[in-house]
């Protein structure tokens, strides 16, 4: 069996030795790619591959028709919305994803988020270098802000534990309700009203045709100008440029992101850089040390439980 390694992990070398060797030892073959390349490189790569892992690399139709012995795909992300699954239902290859891994991680990074714009971190962190003082910049507590968290899967949960744990109501909105969450104190409503009561929005739903543009002008108007949008889940729930208008307008006071429309690096001209009061990140709320191991552990794991006939984290 042929395992091809389309992108790093993030792992020391010895991590990936110790993960690899079980099924070098079986005889099976491991290829780690660490650049860039184009598709038609892409599709070589491919070509004679059994299992491929990927983190949150594109992997199009094209290039899986390419991968003519490709029976497994273990990715190593959460979310798999950048993998043509059409296709790879079309071919009968098994997916599995890597759920869970950096559940704690984006959590903890929301908060961080909320922090920051709350505390006006970043603008007062420079005004430090340049000699200044906090003159004319707002400061405000977490504790008693009503917290509004969008999608209670497994980190719109922990989001909602932690915003508990801060003296936070927490309201949610979910196409289900959480009893465990209920019992602690969560309170579900719909999302027009939770975007009206809230101070901070959290978002944590997955992308699909219902949530793309789940945030958009209408909703924006429907929060205070005294609250913050925050997304840590993926890019294009939030209609950006709308987004981008709203914190110019004074619709809403400000802006945490780890993810926009693309991966990083985002390009100048990106609408949001120049929007007020708005904090981006490049996509690195799940990349702590720990998650990126943990990651690497569920991967590998994924290919030995698919090649008994066990598979887990089924995608499809």
């Amino acid at each position: 069996m042929k395992i091809v390694m389309l992108q790093p992990l993030g792992i020391s070398a010895d991590k990936l030795d110790s993960l690899s060797k079980p099924f070098l030892e079986q005889g099976h073959e491991l290829v780690v790619y660490e650049d860039q390349v184009d598709e038609e490189t892409l599709k070589s790569r491919v070509s004679d591959a059994d299992v491929l892992i990927l983190a949150n690399m594109p992997l199009s139709g094209a290039v899986i028709k390419a991968a003519k012995q490709l029976k497994f795909i273990s990715v190593a992300f959460t979310g798999f919305d950048h993998i043509d699954l059409e296709q790879c239902k079309a071919q009968g290859i098994k997916v599995s994803n890597a759920a869970g891994y950096s559940t704690r991680s984006v959590a903890e990074i929301t908060f961080g988020l909320i922090i920051g714009l709350l505390r006006s971190m970043v603008p007062l962190e420079a005004i430090v270098r340049q000699g200044g003082t906090k003159q004319g910049y707002r400061q405000s507590d977490l504790y008693g802000k009503t917290l509004g968290v969008v999608g209670t899967g497994a980190i719109g949960s922990a989001v909602a534990e932690l915003g508990l744990a801060f003296g936070c109501k927490v309201i949610a909105y979910n196409r289900s309700e959480k009893p465990e969450l209920v019992q602690k104190g969560v309170q579900y409503q719909p999302l027009d009203a939770l975007l009206e009561a809230s101070d901070i929005v959290s978002l944590h739903v997955p992308l699909t045709d219902d949530t793309r543009h789940l945030i958009n002008q209408q909703r924006l108007e429907l929060m205070q100008p005294t609250s913050i949008l925050i997304n840590t889940a993926v890019g294009p729930i939030v209609d950006n440029a709308a987004l981008a208008k709203a914190l110019h307008a004074g619709t809403i006071a400000g802006a945490g992101l780890d993810r926009v429309d693309m991966e990083p690096p985002v390009p100048a001209d990106y609408p949001l850089l120049a929007a007020p009061n708005t904090l981006i990140l490049p996509h690195v709320g799940y990349a702590t040390d720990e998650a990126l191991e943990r990651r690497a552990d569920i991967t590998f794991a994924n290919i030995a439980q698919w090649e008994k006939g066990a598979q887990e984290n089924i995608v499809l």
